[in-house]
């Protein structure tokens, strides 16, 4: 199996167990659908092939999004944070993105917090 392209695997961050987040986003609405584990491998996978691929920390394998569900994401464009420790995939998403049969994983609510109103002319 190649190996992910140097330049980008110098500019990752992962975690102590060699992971980064990935928060995929429906490319054309901007919907945040979910959040998943790449390794270097689920990434580069990802890269080449145009189908969503992460690590599953529960079964300690990869997976190709939809491979069993038939809910396919067709990456559309892939974006490293600042801090290399996260990538935006923009993809297309067939069905639900949700394990749930849900949209979106973030279809449970809103949770309710207390945040102080700004204070006009004030700064950030």
């Amino acid at each position: 199996m190649p190996d992910l392209e140097p330049t980008i695997a110098a500019r990752l961050r992962p975690t102590s167990d060699g992971l980064i987040a990935a928060v995929v986003q429906q490319h054309d609405t901007g919907e945040v659908l979910m959040q998943a584990w790449m390794n270097t491998e689920a990434l580069h996978l990802t890269l080449t092939t145009g189908r969503a691929t992460y690590w599953s920390r529960s079964r300690q394998s990869l997976w190709v999004k939809g491979e069993t569900s038939g809910h396919r994401q067709w990456v559309r464009e892939v974006r490293l944070d600042c801090d290399g420790d996260t990538v935006l995939v923009k993809v297309d998403q067939e069905g639900p993105a949700c394990h749930t049969g849900t949209r979106t994983c973030f279809d449970d609510g809103l949770l309710e917090a207390t945040v102080a109103p700004r204070a006009e002319g004030g700064t950030s």
